[in-house]
């Protein structure tokens, strides 16, 4: 592995999300593209772009979201022994 410190594990974390989001995107987006060749080239500079825009995205919203997902959620509480 690349030894990276856990502490910057959503920073990893993001990198891999939002790289893997739009990749994806960008390839359904550049689909109607004619060629096989043509399909490719577009798809990779269109998921380039994505990535770079997505990126600093991911990283600022992330922490919001998570903390309002936690705030519209609650602990489960575990069953008491004997009931």
């Amino acid at each position: 592995m690349l030894g990276i410190p856990r502490r910057y594990s959503h920073f990893v974390f993001g990198i891999i999300q939002s790289g893997l989001t739009s990749l994806i995107a960008a390839g359904v987006a550049s689909f109607p593209a004619g060629s096989p060749t043509l399909f490719v080239r577009h798809w990779m500079v269109s998921w380039l772009i994505a990535w770079a825009a997505m990126l600093p995205v991911v990283l600022l919203a992330a922490p919001a979201i998570r903390a309002f997902s936690l705030r519209l959620t609650q602990e489960e509480r575990e069953p008491r022994a004997g009931r």
